[in-house]
């Protein structure tokens, strides 16, 4: 045999073994035979090999022969039609002849001679296919006999309760179709139509037909022909019928298949119906929501009703639906799943009779496990009757057999469980009872979510499902509650055309209560609210919000209607919040980007008062907080703001009384009688609830953190973007809201937890980057509270009742408590911090509260006599029932013992506290370097931090200043570190948000109640401030001798220093009101409203800051009007406080001047009208001073009062001097001449056409316009600026020129100044100088002195008339003038060189400290340079001398005046900045001392 052939053969034998190539490979082996290139034999012999290998081979075979006599019948080629036949031949002892007679044509059998004659084997087969296929054996009537028939219907309905059973009868049916001929089909008919007849015997017939009849398509085509019998329009086909249909598919006895085309209507039609009712839904939805004429409204309703009239007409019977619910009902699922899956979803239980089918069967399936898992106690139930069919679906005895069926029935049913409330609480309950065994999670969260919540949409009304859902629904955690919600609310209701009517019905119903809802009718409404809730509250939830964010006056009456809810339905209230907030549809700020829009304040105060009244869980609102922390959106901080404030009763204000900021200082029961605007009870609940949210969910410290990283990023991450007014409000917001917070868990978290969770500072600051300021007000409780604890535990152990023995065990508790502080704090700051305050300080400061310092006695006194009059009140009440009464009594007097406990208590805290604070103040502050830097530090790192923190932080680091000065400190100098809080308060004001600048003023205002309660009464400053450390003017250096006595500053200067003051709030408040800046001018604004009731005090100030103001008024009346209206306010307030103000002259002690010398009317720099210069000045000097230049003040200060009785020229001349061999005589006679000589050349000079007297006119026509449109810059700040840059060019071009010189020359100057400033005219309001114009000459000697006290503000001013003055003298000096008038200061320097340092050691005046205080204050205020207002040298030998200087200084301001028109021109007039200023006062201040000094900025 060929390698061909038995590849061929072999490939035979393998595809005997793979059906499919088996024929492909047997064609292949013939028609290898039919051409010829194989033998006859061979094949025929390898065929006979392989047939052997399967049954089937013959008929395969034969299925390849026909294809080849096929083929080979239309070839031309003979031979190949004979290969073929002898090849069939060969094979006929392989393949039946039966076989080949099916397959082969009759030619190639009658060739193979298996047949005799073609033609006559055709017309054979013709016969017989006749005969089976198209010849029907006809019964004639006559031949069938009726009483077979009735034999056979009686047989059939007889009695079957005995022992009859379908065998036998079948014997008998049998009988009766051979005896009278019966048609066998026509019986089958019989019997189907008996067992419609019988449904209910089942056992019965089924046994029957399955025995009489085994062709399955015989049984289906006579059941289809009787469904078609009823598909006539008006045909109905009855139930007994699907039931027959039903068994009969249950046991298999037809094919579903079969059955199914029998049926109408088309599956096509059924999905357009489906479509169509969608459609129809759809327009009645939108049609509910549409607003519509009423014109319009009749053509709809009639549209409507033609419409319902169609719909009325009997729709087509559904025959495939009758099927379904007769197999649901007979339990054969299987069967029914597959009708199910042919139609669109929920389509068929969309049908009620299908829905409750499928109902009871779930009830019999679940039956079992409900009662063993299901069934509540003492609950009892009726057993439902089981199916008797074995081909039913098993009944579940475990959670996990109901993954099988059950949840697949669930998932078909859908929302029409709702036909079965029963069968939806046994669901529910099973889910309750399978959440505690923990399994098949996932599948109950998709039967929730498909099957129980639109199920609920459907239920009318019913409360107690939605209660029973809700028990299954809260063992689940928010988030998993909160998707089914988000799925129930925007998939569900979309998903069929019943929930989408149900949703339009909803929102129509929602709309009708609400446009009625008021607080009249608040408990109909809100039962109408309660009865939708209960069914649709996703939709009826979602229209409420958003007519409440339109509507704001609605949420009292809403919140008040919501309490017929339910548990389910608040917690989907607050799913639906958090919804809203999360709009991003919904932009949360105003179209001017400066305020946060109504609808997310309007949900906020929702918020407050549904969690506050209701008992609904807040896990979800607060994680979504943090969420936007976390994100760095801060404009929802508003809604735990308000929350907090609802359910804690804890308020966050700056607009505190101050009764109410006094009551906040006491203990807890004060502030929640007098702290807040009002009274808030019942919160007791509500915080809890609020609390256990926060420490369940761990989101206590975290929402702490956030906010307060987040404070200080919103400058950052805000601020580019945003207008700086809403950054500001978003500022202020969050750190509202880190404080109420804060407070919050203070006071409800007990100690444990709070230190528990709240880590140490250093923790805080270093690792979690919280600003200092918060990280101590969220560790100050907590120290509180370890100190308490601590001394507890100490008065137990040693058990002692003296006040003594508590205050050691107290101290001893509170180093044990901060001793780890005190190591905590020094990594928070630089070691150079520590060389000036110790961290002991430090940690101290931070973590006392006013509770500590100060007992709120008036605070206390007012609430026990309001509950008084309450008690009083309720006794005289003769309407209250007495029930009530005594109530009422009851609670007033408990609460009056719990405010005088606590008083009591708080007293005894006090005491302990200051106790402890004596005992530590030695070790406060190290000195180590200037007292100014001390005080720097202290403003930088302590006292501006907390300050504006918030209220009550204000007010307590006003009174730990006061207190530090009280305790009698060391090292701590109270009078300049008032100096530096009142001094240039311009930069603190324009860097404050609104609320910090509330607080700062209060803060402001602290101060200066202090400060004016000095100022007001001499023996109180004597007692509070007369021999302490604070006031001292005098220190000695550390590297001196320190056994002489520093003097203290007396009650006069003291007074000077405190007009110094409000002269520099003035002048700090014009500066921000001029700026034209929102931030500036509201922030100014805000503060000098804080501070109204102690500043302005003086006269002339107030009408200075009122001129001011009433130009903002006029200015910014359409532009800004909250501008306006701050302005507006703060205007009326000054006004009325106009009667309180006093003239300067009463305010502080002025020298009166004589009126001979109308230069007197100015009081310049060098005049000593104030015996002393301003304090802090003086401080200043005293730190960086020696004891040489101290001791020489003395002296110079003695000369100083002896000639305090002349005028300025004169004194200042005495108060200038430090040559001790120049008498009080000889100056005055020094005086006289100088006066004569230029009372000589103002007679020569003073005509029409001089340069004066132009000057004189331009100054007056200046004035006089000033005087009407009020100037917007005082001239003390050009002046200021002038002497500053006078003051630099002194610094570069005379370096090496003595401090003596300097000091001669200043004083020159100043005399020339004195006297070149006669007949000039005061400056105006604007100059903050009297707004009355002056005339020159005739003038009453009263009105002079009027002026005199009106115009003497502060240094300040006469630097606006040494302005002028010199403007209008410089012209008529000449060259050689200049030039001798440099010789004779050469010559008079050297002298005074060699006498002043023969003075400085023979005797000390007062003279030179008082010189030396105005020198200071003078540079404190106008920015001057030291060689200018340091210590004065003596008074040149003649006024020749003095002419001179002053003929250099006038050209010298000329020259200045010209560079400061520049300067203001181009830099727009504003200051120079406060560190610059610092630095140019450390340099001057370097120039008198042996060390230099360093002065900080301000910076917090």
């Amino acid at each position: 045999m060929p390698d061909r052939f038995m590849i061929l053969f072999l490939r035979v034998i393998w595809c005997l073994f793979h059906p499919l190539d088996l024929q492909s490979a047997l064609y292949e082996l013939c028609w290898h035979v039919v051409q010829g290139s194989l033998k006859v034999d061979v094949a025929a012999s390898l065929l006979a090999d392989v047939m052997e290998l399967r049954e089937d081979m013959p008929s395969i075979l034969a299925d390849v022969f026909c294809v080849l006599d096929i083929e080979t019948g239309s070839l031309e080629e003979k031979h190949k039609r004979d290969h073929f036949t002898q090849l069939v031949g060969a094979c006929l002892f392989c393949v039946p002849d039966a076989v080949l007679k099916e397959r082969l044509d009759p030619e190639t059998l009658e060739s193979l001679g298996l047949i005799k004659q073609a033609l006559q084997f055709n017309q054979k087969i013709v016969k017989i296919k006749t005969k089976l296929f198209y010849k029907q054996q006809k019964f004639n009537l006559l031949r069938e006999e009726n009483e077979g028939y009735a034999k056979l219907v009686t047989e059939l309905g007889q009695d079957l309760t005995g022992n009859v059973t379908s065998h036998l009868v079948l014997e008998s049916i049998k009988s009766l179709i051979g005896c009278f001929n019966l048609d066998p089909n026509r019986v089958l008919d019989i019997i189907l139509e008996v067992y419609e007849c019988r449904s209910d015997q089942d056992e019965f017939f089924i046994p029957l037909i399955k025995s009489y009849m085994c062709e399955h398509q015989t049984l289906c085509h006579i059941l289809g022909f009787k469904f078609k019998f009823h598909q006539e329009p008006n045909g109905e086909t009855p139930s007994s019928l699907y039931h027959v249909a039903a068994a009969l598919l249950q046991h298999n006895l037809i094919a579903l298949e079969d059955l199914y085309v029998h049926l109408l209507p088309q599956d096509s039609t059924i999905v357009e119906e489906h479509k169509r009712e969608i459609l129809e839904a759809k327009q009645i939805a939108r049609k509910l929501t549409m607003v519509v004429v009423p014109s319009e409204k009749t053509d709809d309703k009639e549209k409507d009703k033609e419409k319902e009239e169609e719909k009325s007409e009997k729709p087509p019977d559904n025959q495939k639906l009758g099927l379904l619910e007769a197999l649901l009902r007979i339990g054969d699922w299987q069967h029914a799943q597959s009708i199910m899956e042919q139609m669109p979803a929920y389509y068929a239980t969309s049908h009620k009779a299908i829905a409750i089918a499928l109902c009871q069967l779930l009830h019999l399936i679940v039956e079992p496990l409900y009662r063993r898992a299901g069934v509540p106690k003492g609950a009892k139930g009726s057993l439902p009757k089981p199916l008797w069919s074995r081909q039913a679906p098993p009944q579940v005895e475990t959670f996990e057999d109901l993954s099988k069926d059950v949840f697949t029935m669930l998932g078909y049913l859908g929302p029409h469980l709702s036909h079965d409330p029963i069968l939806f609480a046994k669901i529910v309950r099973l889910g309750k009872s399978f959440m505690k065994e923990d399994s098949l999670l996932s599948c109950f969260l998709s039967i929730a979510d498909q099957v129980l919540l639109p199920s609920l949409t459907l239920m009318e009304c019913n409360a107690c499902m939605s209660e029973e859902l809700w028990g299954f629904f809260k063992l689940f955690p928010y988030q998993y509650r909160y998707r089914l919600y988000g799925q129930w609310k925007n998939e569900t209701y979309s998903n069929h055309p019943l929930l989408v009517k149900v949703k339009a019905q909803t929102v129509d119903r929602a709309k009708y209560i609400m446009k009625r809802l008021t607080k009249e009718n608040v408990k109909p409404s809100g039962r109408q609210i309660g009865k939708l809730s209960h069914s649709n509250p996703t939709i009826l939830f979602d229209y409420i919000l958003s007519q409440i964010q339109w509507y704001d006056n609605l949420i009292t009456p809403v919140v008040d209607s919501l309490k017929y809810l339910t548990s389910l339905n608040y917690d989907v209230l607050a799913y639906c919040i958090i919804e809203a907030l999360a709009n991003p549809e919904k932009e949360k700020m105003k179209h001017d980007d400066t305020t946060i829009s109504s609808w997310l304040q309007s949900l906020a105060s929702l918020c407050g008062a549904v969690f506050r009244k209701y008992p609904i869980e807040l896990a979800g609102l607060l994680q979504y907080v943090t969420n936007q922390l976390k994100a760095g959106k801060s404009f929802d901080l508003l809604i735990l703001k308000e929350v907090v404030q609802k359910m804690a009763g804890i308020e966050i204000t700056d607009e505190m009384t101050v009764e109410q900021l006094e009551a906040m200082t006491g203990g807890e029961q004060l502030k929640a009688e007098g702290g807040y605007f009002g009274q808030i009870r019942n919160t007791k609940k509500s915080s809890q609830r609020l609390k256990d949210s926060l420490l369940d969910h761990e989101l206590a410290l975290p929402l702490c953190l956030l906010m307060a990283q987040q404070r200080n990023g919103v400058v950052f991450s805000e601020g580019g973007e945003k207008h700086l007014k809403l950054v500001g409000k978003l500022y202020d917001q969050c750190h509202d809201t880190l404080v109420q917070f804060g407070v919050f868990l203070a006071s409800n978290l007990s100690t444990e937890d709070y230190i528990k969770r709240v880590p140490s500072v250093d923790i805080l600051c270093n690792q979690f980057h919280t600003p200092h300021d918060a990280a101590f007000f969220l560790s100050r409780p907590m120290y509180a509270h370890q100190i308490l604890s601590k001394y507890d535990e100490l008065k137990k152990a040693e058990k002692g009742n003296r006040q003594q023995q508590k205050v050691h065990k107290y101290i001893a508790a509170c180093e044990q408590v901060m001793a780890p502080v005190h190591e905590a704090v020094v990594s928070l700051h630089p070691p150079k911090v520590w060389d000036d305050i110790r961290p002991q300080f430090y940690a101290t400061f931070w973590s006392l509260t006013m509770y500590d310092l100060a007992v709120p006695q008036s605070a206390y006194d007012r609430e026990v006599n309001k509950l008084k009059t309450q008690i009083k009140a309720i006794d005289e009440n003769t309407e209250m029932p007495l029930n009530k009464k005594k109530k009422e009594k009851e609670r007033c007097t408990a609460l009056l013992d719990k405010l005088l406990e606590e008083e009591k208590k708080q007293l005894e805290h006090v005491q302990r506290v200051l106790q402890r604070l004596k005992l530590e103040k030695d070790n406060w502050l190290l000195a180590k370097s200037t007292k100014n830097e001390t005080i720097t530090k202290f403003l930088q790192l302590c006292l501006f931090p907390r300050c504006v923190f918030s209220a009550i932080d204000a007010v307590y680091c006003a009174r730990f200043v006061e207190l530090v000065h009280q305790q009698k400190t060391p090292n701590f100098c109270t009078l300049l570190c008032y100096d530096r809080v009142f001094s240039d308060i311009i930069y603190t004001v324009a860097s404050c948000t609104e609320n910090e600048s509330r607080r700062y003023g209060r803060f402001l205002c602290c101060m200066l109640e202090t400060v004016t309660r000095w100022h007001s009464d001499k023996t109180t400053y004597e007692k509070e401030c007369g021999n302490y450390p604070g006031f001292l003017t005098i220190f000695r250096a550390s590297g001196f001798d320190g056994g002489n006595k520093a003097d203290q500053l007396d009650y006069e200067n003291f007074r000077h220093v405190v007009h110094k003051w409000h002269y520099k709030l003035t002048k700090a408040s014009v500066h921000c009101l001029e700026t034209g800046e929102y931030t500036h001018i509201r922030n100014i604004l805000i503060v000098l409203t804080k501070i109204l009731p102690y500043y302005p005090k003086v006269l002339n100030l107030g009408q200075a800051l009122e001129c001011r103001v009433h130009k903002i008024c006029q200015e910014e009346k359409e532009k800004r009007p909250d501008l306006y209206a701050l302005a507006m306010g703060y205007s009326g307030q000054l006004k009325s406080r106009k009667v309180h103000m006093v003239p300067e002259n009463e305010f502080h002690y002025k020298e009166p001047v004589s009126s001979i010398n109308p230069g007197g009317l100015q009081n310049g720099p060098g005049n000593t009208g104030k015996p002393a210069a301003a304090a802090a000045s003086a401080t200043s000097k005293n730190e960086e001073g020696t004891a040489e230049d101290a001791e020489k003040s003395k002296d110079k200060s003695q000369v100083a009062q002896k000639t305090a009785s002349k005028n300025p020229t004169a004194v200042n001349k005495a108060s200038s001097s430090s040559n001790g061999s120049s008498t009080p005589n000889s100056k005055e006679k020094e005086d006289k001449e100088k006066s004569g000589k230029e009372k000589k050349e103002k007679k020569e000079k003073n005509s029409g056409s001089t340069p004066e007297a132009k000057a004189g006119g331009k100054e007056k026509q200046k004035e006089e316009k000033a005087g009407d449109n009020k100037e917007k810059t005082p001239k003390a700040d050009k002046d200021k600026r002038k002497d500053e840059k006078k003051d630099e060019k002194s610094k570069t071009d005379g370096k090496s020129t003595d401090k003596e010189s300097s000091k001669e020359r200043d004083v020159s100057k100043e005399g020339k100044q004195k006297e070149s400033s006669k007949g000039e005219k005061p400056p105006g309001p604007g100059s903050l100088k009297s707004p009355v114009p002056r005339a020159e000459g005739a003038e009453s000697e009263r009105e002079q002195k009027r002026r005199k006290l009106d115009t003497h503000s502060s240094p300040s001013h006469s630097s606006a008339v040494k302005h002028h003055a010199n403007h209008s003298t410089a012209p008529t000096k000449t060259e050689a003038d200049k030039k001798e008038s440099e010789k004779s200061r050469d010559r008079s320097k050297e002298r005074e060189k060699k006498e002043d340092r023969k003075d400085r050691k023979r005797d000390y005046s007062n003279a030179e400290r008082e010189m030396s205080q105005e020198a200071k204050r003078r540079k404190d205020e106008n920015g001057t340079s030291s060689s200018k207002h340091s210590k004065s040298a003596s008074p040149p030998d003649s006024p020749r001398s003095n002419d001179k200087d002053n003929s250099k200084r006038s050209k010298s301001t000329s020259k200045d005046k010209t560079d400061l028109a520049k300067t203001d021109k181009t830099s727009g007039g504003k200051k120079e900045s406060r560190h610059d200023k610092e630095k140019s006062e450390k340099k001057r201040d370097s120039t008198g001392t042996k060390e230099d000094k360093k002065q900080y900025p301000l910076m917090f």
